[in-house]
């Protein structure tokens, strides 16, 4: 699942912000709740039988079918409507609400090709046809595209923090605050080559 579920955290350190709108306390809250039932929906599907495929390298692919995957697929998007769903409802305090904006934007091309590649699965007859169909080789690119973009948005708030270490003059956090604002995302949770992602066992390319 997209950053949610690779174990990404907002975390949030200011103070509270006045008048009617959430608090930063609140805020953070509330991300975090959601983040980390995510994650934690997520680390069970993948520790369970139904959802092991998710990670499984290709020499275990063999222990599974296209099916298996279409249906942990399947629990994946569940998830990560959930997070759409209530992220939704969280109305980000005006200092952070283009980072949030940022963080929680779901492309939907890499929902597309996620959801176009679970119901490709469900109709393929092994591992090597759905590896090369069109429908993979779409979802291996969105995958990687999406990597790129965790790691080029993590250097962009590495630089700026380098540079200011307050980060008060960045366009979503006032001068007012008292604290800075840390962001941890789970980048390092992208598969090392999206490339190599679903293929087919050593013995069915024999």
């Amino acid at each position: 699942m997209r950053r949610a579920l690779v174990v990404s955290l907002l975390v949030v350190v200011a103070a509270s912000c006045g008048g009617g709108e959430l608090s930063m306390s609140d805020y953070t809250e509330r991300v975090a709740v959601v983040v980390d039932r995510a994650s934690q929906q997520y680390g069970e599907l993948v520790a369970s039988p139904q959802g092991a495929v998710l990670i499984a390298a290709a020499e275990e692919t063999a222990n599974y079918s296209p099916q298996d995957l279409q249906t942990a697929l399947d629990r994946v998007r569940e998830i990560e409507a959930e997070v759409e769903e209530s992220i939704a409802a969280i109305e980000p305090p005006e200092q952070v609400a283009e980072l949030h904006n940022r963080f929680f934007t779901f492309g939907e091309g890499f929902i597309s090709a996620q959801e176009a590649l679970a119901t490709r699965a469900g109709t393929a007859a092994g591992w090597e046809e759905l590896s090369e169909s069109s429908e993979m080789n779409a979802y291996r690119a969105a995958l990687a595209k999406d990597k790129q973009d965790c790691f080029d948005f993590r250097s962009e708030l590495n630089a700026i923090s380098e540079q200011r270490g307050d980060l008060t003059e960045t366009p979503w956090i006032p001068s007012d605050l008292k604290e800075v604002f840390r962001v941890f995302l789970g980048c390092d949770g992208y598969p090392e080559n999206p490339n190599d992602l679903y293929r087919p066992p050593p013995a069915a390319t024999s």
